[in-house]
């Protein structure tokens, strides 16, 4: 039993803490809840705990001299490499709160209970402050619960802080589908919020010497897992706006009226040293990011538009004017589409520091990275925010399908300024409406109607629209759909599973049906998606 949290136990509960990831490691993938196989919660989490091992790994027999005591250190080292090493949405905010920790117990003498409840509640805001829009019912909830009851304990006793908070986190966990119809829908308890219990029951076990007595809840078999509902932002608007401003308290008291009357969904909230994140729907981009140039410098733009694996980082592109572009791809004939277009490929689902490794090997002072995947944003917002620490500037363009990131591409400009090239990639982009085509990987009951095994899904920009039993006709089937609001370029990519001719019988179909459409067909070798398309 411990009264005080050292270095040797920091050591031991990251190593406890990922040995039970490790254990719970395909629990946790299976409580993602769509029903094609992309459920990779539990390995990113694993993958980015491993990374803070690894950086704990280090000697820590010699101290920097920066008024950090050997456990504060150790956390220090975990949090960094947690960061760098960050996999997917989960693995970002895991990194923040265990950055939140390092940041309150780094030079304070002994942690005890009080000490505890302090970094949680640190830890809670660092992460809740690397999501754009916190949802409650995920892992900020757990985090959440975690603090605020270990607060509530008031007390030095470290064993009974710790104990409380793991308590606390369990019956969060617990009530996370009441808190998301998603979750409820599919019978499961959130996946980050299931690791983040797992770490805080390590804890538990490393401070008291004893297993904790109820152990994070495993997922109800409420009913038959569904397809989430996924964020599709503002009815009433047509674009998401996001980007991080340098300016006054003046000048954004002015933005926000600005805004207000632009928009939706306004958020703007400070760090306290004039850095401010601006967050808004609206329908003119433009005037949503000329306010933020009013008012200040706005960097790492993203504009995302609603309703909407492969070769290494070490082919150089042509850099004009100091540019570059970093993107992220899955499957062969992609990464030679990209590398064509004189984009650096990385493969898919990178971590932090392989996404920032990509950006330093540019060798170029602007950089744009497109990770062509929802789960990808956050890694590559945490690696722009570490390439600003090196002096390179990142924007990230938000492109969830690679053919978005194509239709970026295809309008870069170097005569342009890098901000307002941009602003017209992102537009690009979001102007691509995306479709995947699948098969079914279980029983699901999804927004389009039950799917079986086997089934054959079309996915337009996120959402199941279209269950279907034979590949070429539902692939068919979503082009009509697509190009029935409008169209005139059809972009398909065929994967390292689609049948022969696949794309040839899709071309001949939008010639007889649709003869002013424009269709261009590649192998893009993915894995999963016989077809990823897109219409511009």
């Amino acid at each position: 039993m411990l009264d005080t949290l050292d270095a040797a136990a920091v050591r031991r509960w990251c190593t406890s803490g990922l040995a039970a990831l490790r254990r719970h490691q395909g629990e946790i993938d299976g409580l993602n809840v769509y029903p094609v196989p992309d459920g990779d919660t539990g390995t990113n989490l694993v993958l980015t705990f491993t990374s803070a091992q690894q950086a704990l790994a280090m000697d820590l027999g010699t101290l920097p001299d920066d008024g950090h005591t050997p456990h504060g250190h150790a956390l220090r080292l975990m949090a960094q490499g947690a960061l760098l090493g960050a996999r997917g949405n989960s693995g970002v905010i895991l990194s923040q709160i265990l950055r939140g920790l390092a940041d309150r117990l780094g030079t304070a003498p002994a942690v005890r209970g009080r000490q505890l409840a302090a970094a949680l509640t640190d830890a809670t805001t660092a992460a809740y402050a690397a999501v754009a829009r916190p949802v409650e019912g995920t892992l900020l909830s757990v985090v959440a619960a975690a603090a605020g009851a270990a607060r509530r304990a008031d007390s030095d006793d470290l064993r009974a802080v710790a104990r409380a908070a793991a308590e606390a986190a369990a019956r969060a966990l617990a009530r996370t589908p009441e808190q998301l119809p998603e979750l409820a829908r599919a019978g499961v308890v959130d996946a980050g919020g299931r690791g983040l219990c797992l770490l805080l029951d390590a804890l538990v076990e490393v401070v008291t010497g004893e297993s904790p007595e109820q152990p994070a809840p495993a997922p109800p078999a409420l009913r038959r897992p569904g397809t989430a509902v996924r964020e599709t932002g503002s009815e009433a608007y047509a674009y998401e706006v996001q980007y991080l401003l340098d300016a006054t308290d003046e000048a954004v008291a002015r933005l926000r009226d600005e805004l207000a009357a632009l928009g939706d969904s306004l958020a703007v909230v400070g760090d306290g040293a004039g850095t401010w994140n601006v967050h808004v729907h609206v329908d003119d981009v433009g005037a949503a990011v000329e306010a933020g140039v009013v008012a200040g410098r706005p960097h790492r733009i993203a504009v995302t538009r609603f309703a909407d694996q492969a070769a290494p980082a070490t082919e150089r592109a042509a850099r004009p004017e100091g540019r570059a572009a970093v993107v992220v791809a899955t499957g062969a004939g992609i990464a030679e589409l990209f590398a064509a277009e004189g984009a650096v490929v990385v493969p898919a689902n990178p971590s932090t520091g392989e996404l920032l490794d990509a950006v330093r090997a540019t060798g170029a002072a602007r950089v744009v990275v497109l990770p062509n995947d929802p789960n990808t944003q956050s890694v590559a917002s945490a690696a722009a925010k570490e390439a600003h620490g090196l002096g390179v500037k990142v924007s990230v363009v938000p492109t969830r399908s690679p053919v978005q990131a194509l239709a970026a591409l295809a309008v870069r400009d170097p005569k342009r300024r890098f901000e307002d090239d941009v602003i017209a990639m992102a537009e690009a982009a979001g102007a691509c409406r995306y479709a995947e085509v699948c098969h079914a990987g279980r029983e699901a009951l999804t927004v389009a109607g039950p799917c079986r095994p086997g089934d054959v899904l079309a996915l337009v920009e996120g959402e199941v629209h279209l269950i279907g039993q034979d590949l070429t006709d539902t692939c068919t089937a979503v082009v009509d759909r697509m190009l029935g609001g409008g169209g005139e370029l059809v972009t398909l990519l065929c994967g390292a599973d689609a049948p022969a001719g696949l794309a040839d019988r899709v071309r001949a179909h939008v010639e007889r049906s649709w003869p002013f459409v424009e269709v261009q067909a590649y192998e893009g070798g993915q894995p999963h998606y016989p077809l990823l398309l897109g219409v511009e």
